[in-house]
């Protein structure tokens, strides 16, 4: 898949002056939207959108350099106006088009390029799992987006479960893997970005389709799901090994993520503290 990442890059080189959608690059990696964008942030660092955008500007500082109008750079990039071209060049390079061409220095965005980086050689283990449909029924809330650490808010969505609640749910529950799941969806950035909002929920997967008005019930479809036990401290060992499925497993996989609930499940141990064994299950499919 690597190599198809940089065939990527060096189409969208080809059509920086053109108005690039990023359904359209997605069609030509021959993947899903969601499984492109996704895979490109945790490789890169950067949202497709957000390397567009710097790849533009770096290219229009060049151009500048060499003597272009700044009303021309600014259409030839796609920008409606030059107060537009111009607020989105001062916010990236600090430099003003004018200061440019003034000074004859710019500030630089190379192309990137992905390659195969081993770290470690650590193995990850994992098996995949097909599913019919389900409900994921619980408790839920809209949290803030964190990456690292205890999310307080979910602790306080975790404290705020009553006892009828979990009697319900415990009664409902009739699919693997039998525990209380921590679900994510309905992120603002697509969980590309540590900003926004998510709705988490805490709850069980259940075959059953009646559920009180106290608990909330989320249809997820029949698929592919991939499984990463983990087991180590709490919470590190869990965001690393997420972290890891996107940057290193899915690239090579023959797998490509589906936009639906992300959900794990973890087993505190009672003889050591802040230590865990955990499970991340990611809905995937077959890549063609």
């Amino acid at each position: 898949m690597l190599n198809e990442f940089n065939q990527v890059i060096n189409y969208i080189e080809e059509h920086l002056t053109d108005d690039l959608s990023l359904a359209e690059i997605s069609r030509y990696a021959g993947v899903s939207d969601y499984h492109f964008r996704t895979i490109f942030y945790y490789l890169s660092g950067y949202t497709l959108s957000e390397y567009i955008k710097k790849r533009k500007l770096s290219e229009a500082g060049l151009d500048l350099l060499h003597g272009e109008k700044v009303t021309d750079v600014a259409l030839k990039y796609g920008y409606q106006s030059v107060d537009g071209f111009t607020r989105a060049f001062k916010k990236w390079s600090g430099l003003l088009p004018s200061e440019v061409i003034k000074k004859g220095t710019s500030k630089v965005f190379p192309k990137i390029s992905f390659a195969l980086t081993i770290r470690g050689g650590i193995d990850m283990e994992f098996r995949i799992e097909e599913k019919p449909a389900f409900n994921l029924v619980g408790v839920s809330k809209c949290v803030h987006m964190q990456f690292r650490g205890i999310n307080q808010e979910i602790v306080k969505l975790a404290e705020s479960i009553t006892d009828a609640q979990k009697a319900e749910m415990h009664a409902l529950q009739n699919l693997e893997p039998y525990e209380i799941v921590n679900a994510s969806y309905e992120a603002d950035a697509n969980f590309l970005r540590e900003e926004g909002y998510l709705t988490h929920l805490i709850g069980v997967l259940t075959t059953k389709e009646q559920v009180s008005d106290r608990l909330e019930k989320v249809p997820v479809a029949a698929g592919t799901w991939a499984v990463f036990p983990n087991e180590g401290p709490f919470p590190s060992t869990l965001q690393e090994t997420m972290a890891k499925i996107y940057s290193e497993w899915l690239p090579s996989s023959g797998y490509e993520v589906i936009n639906a609930p992300v959900f794990s499940f973890t087993k505190m141990d009672k003889e050591k503290k802040a230590y865990a064994y955990s499970e991340v299950w990611i809905p995937v499919r077959k890549l063609a």
